[in-house]
C-alpha cells in the first residue's frame, strides 16, 4: 500500500492551493477555517459517545532538563522565586512559604503543540487571503493568532493506526503515508473519517525517536508522515483538526525545498486546516485496540494567547 499515489508530480502539488482551498468559504474575514466544521451539532454528539469515560493522555510531560527530545529545536526555560516580599510586608518570618516561577517556551518543537493559521504562509499570504506581514516579531499574529480558538478542539476524536496496518510498532523513518493506508485503516478498523473529525494518524513515529534516538535535526531528519498525496482526502473528508505522532509530514517530502512540508504548506494556508504536532499515540493505539473502539471523545484546548501562532497543549481522549 505505502507507494501507491506518492508519484504526485510537484505541479499537482502547486495546484492544491487552488483546487482544495476553503478561502472565502466561512466569509472573507473568517480566522478560524476548519474548526467551522465543529458545530455544536458535532460536539453533542461527540460527548454523548463517551461510555466508560478513560481517559488518555495525547501528550508528554515538558520537562526543562530534557527540552527538545525530539530534536526539534524546542526551548524551555524555568525559573523560580521566593515570597520575600510578602515577609517583608509583616516585618517578621512567616510559617507558610509559597513559590511561583517564570517559564519560557517555544511552542513549535519536541512537545505536543497546535499550528495555528499564521504558522505558515505562501506567497506571502496566510490562509483566507491574509496577508503575512500581519504577522511580525513586534506586533505578534494580527489576523489568525491561536487565541481565535477560545472553543478549543471538542469533537469526535478517530485514530488510524498505521503502523498496525502494516503490522509493525513504527514505520520506516522516511515512510509515507498514502491515501490508500488510510482508507485501508478505515476499513480494518470498521471506522470512517466524518466532516468536523480529529483525524488522528499513528505511524510510531515519536516512539521511534525516543527509542532509537533522532538521526537529524528539524527538516533535516528522516520521519514517516503523510504524503502531500493525502491532502485530497483531508478536504474532501472535511477533517477539522489533524494530529500525528510527528510533524505530520513525511521528511524528505518528495519535493523541492518550497515544498518541504506541502501538509503542514498545503494544510495551513489553502485549508484552514488546525494541526497538532508530536502527538504521543502510543497508548491510544493501544486502548483502541483494548476497547475495539477506534473513534472516541477529544479535547483540545490551546491557551488562549493573544498574537500567536502556537500552543502547547495536553489533547485526551475520553472513550
Amino acid at each position: 500500500m505505502s507507494g501507491e499515489g506518492t508519484d504526485l508530480a510537484e505541479g499537482e502539488v502547486l495546484d492544491f492551493f487552488t483546487s482544495l482551498s476553503n478561502w472565502g468559504r466561512w466569509g472573507d474575514d473568517d480566522r478560524l477555517g476548519t474548526l467551522n466544521l465543529i458545530t455544536d451539532e458535532v460536539r453533542a454528539a461527540a460527548a454523548a459517545s463517551i461510555r466508560t469515560g478513560r481517559a488518555v493522555s495525547l501528550s508528554r510531560d515538558i520537562d526543562p532538563r530534557a527540552p527538545d527530545p525530539l530534536a526539534s529545536g524546542n526551548s524551555v526555560v524555568q525559573r523560580f522565586t521566593g515570597t520575600n516580599e510578602v515577609e517583608e510586608h509583616f516585618g517578621r518570618p512567616l510559617r507558610f512559604d509559597a513559590v511561583t516561577e517564570f517559564v519560557g517556551i517555544a511552542a513549535h518543537g519536541s512537545n505536543t503543540h497546535v499550528d495555528g493559521l499564521a504558522h505558515y504562509s505562501w506567497d506571502g499570504r496566510n490562509y483566507n487571503g491574509f496577508p503575512a506581514s500581519e504577522t511580525t516579531s513586534l506586533g505578534g499574529a494580527r489576523r489568525l493568532s491561536v487565541h481565535h480558538a477560545a472553543h478549543g478542539f471538542l469533537t469526535r476524536g478517530v485514530l488510524l493506526d498505521i503502523a498496525a496496518l502494516h503490522g509493525v510498532d513504527w514505520l520506516e523513518r522516511g515512510q509515507p503515508v498514502t491515501p490508500d493506508d488510510l482508507t485501508a485503516a478505515e476499513r480494518r478498523q470498521g471506522v470512517t473519517v466524518r466532516p468536523g473529525d480529529a483525524l488522528l494518524v499513528h505511524t510510531g513515529n515519536v516512539a521511534r525517536i525516543l527509542h532509537e534516538g533522532p538521526d537529524a535535526v528539524g527538516p533535516a531528519a528522516r520521519q514517516a508522515g503523510l504524503h502531500a498525496s493525502c491532502l485530497p482526502f483531508l478536504r474532501e473528508r472535511d477533517v477539522a483538526v489533524l494530529g500525528n505522532d510527528g510533524v505530520q509530514d513525511v521528511q524528505p517530502s518528495g519535493y523541492g525545498p518550497d515544498l518541504t512540508r506541502p501538509v503542514h504548506t498545503v494544510g495551513l494556508v489553502a485549508l484552514g486546516l488546525w494541526l497538532i504536532d508530536n502527538m504521543e499515540l502510543t497508548e491510544l493505539a493501544a486502548v483502541c485496540r483494548g476497547e475495539h473502539r477506534w473513534e472516541f471523545f477529544f479535547a483540545a484546548l490551546p491557551w488562549r494567547m493573544v498574537g500567536v501562532t502556537s500552543s502547547a497543549g495536553n489533547p485526551v481522549a475520553i472513550f
